[in-house]
């Protein structure tokens, strides 16, 4: 069965934004798709996350993907490649490349952030089913969405898929990445109401943090070569 997809894009005053994200999702070589605008300044909306659970009330498609405005798919034939990877799974991601040309490598490992960008992420809109984004999070409530799929995954035995190529170039510049301080700590605040036990996490992230602002090459050296291990 061929996979029919929904992207997802919130929006607000950002005409260029999204006119590059268009460009991109008309370039792609796999038509089985629709696109869904969510735009901040057209409706009203309580911040992204609500914006983003409007969208996922709006899907048809099978599988759902976020693309922000000023994302990109990472090629022409991106969804053509993930398309036929999918079979059974409940969630799917990849890695990314940042704006910058970097490439940002996924992890594996929930428990010590985002596993990869939000729009490197492929969800099963069926297993997503009642899920949504938790408004009460400001920055961090794709982590939270995400962890508990796969946990879902895990409790059913879902396949978590990983994509070995880049599937979107990141537009910097986010909420996520202006408030990466909060960010952090509402995550921390997700692992403690999810139980999710990880060691010395909030230490780690703080050092990348500092990293990546001080000594950007040298981040991007160490990301690309070592990714956590899977769980």
């Amino acid at each position: 069965m061929t996979p029919f997809f929904s992207i997802i894009t919130v929006t607000k005053d950002n005409a260029l934004g999204l006119a590059r994200t268009r460009a991109s999702i008309e370039l792609q070589t796999f038509g089985n798709r629709e696109w869904i605008v969510i735009d901040g300044a057209v409706e009203h909306d309580r911040g992204i996350y609500d914006a983003m659970n409007k969208g996922i009330s709006r899907a048809r498609g099978d599988y759902l993907i976020f693309m922000n405005a000023g994302d990109m798919f990472a090629a022409p034939d991106t969804l053509e490649r993930i398309a036929p990877l999918l079979h059974d799974a409940g969630f799917a991601y990849g890695d990314a490349l940042e704006g910058n040309g970097f490439l940002k490598p996924a992890r594996h490992d929930i428990r010590y952030g985002m596993v990869t960008h939000h729009q490197a992420m492929v969800y099963a809109r069926a297993f997503v089913g009642s899920l949504r984004y938790d408004t009460a999070y400001k920055i961090a409530a794709d982590y939270k969405f995400t962890a508990q799929i796969i946990a879902k995954a895990a409790a059913e035995s879902r396949a978590c898929l990983y994509l070995p190529f880049p599937v979107c170039v990141f537009e910097a510049g986010g909420v996520s990445q202006r408030h990466a301080a909060e960010g952090q700590r509402e995550q921390a605040a997700i692992r403690r109401a999810l139980k999710m036990d990880a060691p010395y996490v909030d230490a780690l992230q703080t050092m990348a943090r500092w990293l990546k602002q001080t000594m950007p090459q040298l981040y991007w050296l160490l990301r690309s070569r070592f990714r956590t291990s899977r769980a």
